[in-house]
């Protein structure tokens, strides 16, 4: 008999010296990975699915958002059981890229 041995999701989760503003822009510059970067701002962690910013982006497209968010050091996400948590590197950004996520969250079309 063989033993059960769980896959777990490995993330990759860059130091924010190596993520280039472009990189950043990029990952902020979709409405979708800006309404999840708005969430995770007003709250201190959320799911994968609770972060979505809305109920009708399909599980691959919001897999593939939360992907170039932790590439633009953004979000860090760690496993809980059988969920995903997300978390927003805010100090760490924003020590990397002064003012900038305040500013773009500020001009967020509502």
């Amino acid at each position: 008999m063989a033993a059960y041995i769980p896959c777990m999701p490995r993330f990759t989760h860059p130091r924010l010296d190596d993520v280039p503003l472009d990189l950043a822009l990029h990952a902020l510059a979709d409405e979708n990975r800006l309404g999840m970067v708005a969430r995770l701002a007003a709250a201190e962690r959320l799911s994968c699915t609770d972060a979505a910013p809305c109920d009708t982006i399909p599980k691959s497209t919001l897999s593939n958002h939360l992907k170039l968010l932790r590439a633009a050091g953004l979000i860090q996400t760690t496993q809980a059981g059988r969920e995903m948590i997300n978390t927003l590197r805010r100090a760490e950004f924003d020590q990397r890229f002064p003012g900038l996520l305040a500013a773009v969250l500020a001009n967020r079309p509502a």
